[in-house]
């Protein structure tokens, strides 16, 4: 049972490295405006997570342990299946297709990079920013 642990995770660890990570939490679609007006100042990222999803879980993992530059971008976290609504309205109103997980890079009220799956990378997004 520990090897699985080790693979996929568990909800102690995640919520151990959410506290490392200082995520800000994505849970209403009124928070889409301030995060636009906010990029308008710091790059501002989102990062979209199933709570279902084994991929999603070692997507997240990867990138908390590799992202050190929150003087740079500020991170969002959406726990796309309780705030659906939200992860429909970022789709819209950013233009990027729905993806889990997900990450998307909001710079001036506008989406300039996101990526799915495996091509979910810190270093790629700190070049972005």
């Amino acid at each position: 049972m520990s090897f699985l642990k080790n693979i996929f995770g568990s909800s102690e660890n995640q919520n151990e490295s959410n506290i490392k990570m200082d995520w800000e939490p994505l849970n209403h679609i009124s928070q889409l405006d301030e995060i636009v007006a906010a990029s308008n100042e710091k790059p501002v990222a989102i990062f979209k997570h199933s709570t279902r999803c084994s991929i999603s879980r070692m997507a997240l993992k990867q990138f908390e342990n590799e992202f050190d530059f929150t003087e740079k971008v500020t991170p969002y976290f959406l726990d796309l299946i309780t705030f659906r609504d939200v992860s429909n309205d970022i789709a819209s109103r950013f233009g990027v297709q729905h993806q889990s997980p997900q990450l998307i890079l909001i710079k001036d009220g506008k989406a300039i990079y996101d990526a799915s799956h495996s091509d979910i990378d810190a270093g790629t997004l700190k070049t972005k920013v």
